[in-house]
């Protein structure tokens, strides 16, 4: 099980050490939605259905899909911890408002990829995991004769190395989380709206994160500028 105060986090480009409380963003979630759409191509097939009675659909799977994250959850005074590529230390622990931060979203979203300090380009949220990276029951495998559990990032990755297990098949596979500061889903926020009450001093707030890479990022605006200085 986490001990972590959060299970949910938004990562800034410049995240870089494996410490979930620097250049992030722990979020108050009440509900995650995760929503993955197949695209691939189908065609239904002419006078199929004449001859066996039951029509025929051709679908060419191409490997593509569409996959989104849609939080529901409110925003209350939060620790944030940044640091910067002046001196490239932590600037220590931080408390905002749940308007700063709020805030600190709004602008986040209306940022790009050559801002790595302001942009977001990676969501977090740990599970509750009882099975491994190499398919064994956590525990009970490794000889502890009782179930375990470890929390890590939700992803796309499969268990096994490439052509093994649930990655038989694959060629360069995606490396299944085992550890809370894994990597969790790589893309951008796609909307984010929030609710400001004069009744409660905490900010509701949803959000949809759409998985993608990213192009540009902050690596490339660094070049940029070095090359104009």
């Amino acid at each position: 099980m986490s001990s972590l105060d959060h299970v949910v986090f938004l990562k800034f480009g410049a995240y870089q050490v494996a410490d979930l409380s620097v250049n992030t963003i722990p979020l108050k979630v009440t509900s995650v939605t995760i929503a993955t759409n197949k695209t691939i191509p189908s065609v239904d097939v002419p006078l199929s259905g004449a001859l066996s009675g039951e029509s025929i659909t051709a679908a060419l799977d191409l490997g593509m899909a569409s996959k989104s994250i849609t939080l529901q959850g409110f925003i209350t005074d939060t620790v944030i911890t940044k640091t910067w590529e002046e001196d490239d230390a932590t600037t220590g622990s931080k408390i905002y408002t749940p308007i700063e931060v709020a805030q600190m979203i709004h602008s986040s979203v209306d940022s790009t990829g050559l801002q790595p300090y302001q942009s977001v380009n990676e969501l977090l949220f740990l599970y509750d995991s009882k099975v491994d990276e190499k398919g064994r029951q956590r525990g009970v495998d490794a000889g502890a004769g009782t179930s375990t559990s470890v929390s890590i990032p939700f992803n796309y990755a499969s268990r096994g190395a490439d052509s093994t297990l649930d990655n038989y098949g694959t060629v360069i596979s995606s490396p299944f989380p085992t550890a809370s500061t894994d990597e969790g889903l790589k893309g951008f926020i796609r909307n984010f709206d929030c609710t400001i009450d004069s009744e409660t001093i905490d900010i509701s707030f949803s959000m949809t994160f759409e998985i993608a890479k990213i192009f540009p990022n902050g690596k490339i605006a660094t070049t940029i500028a070095d090359a104009i200085s």
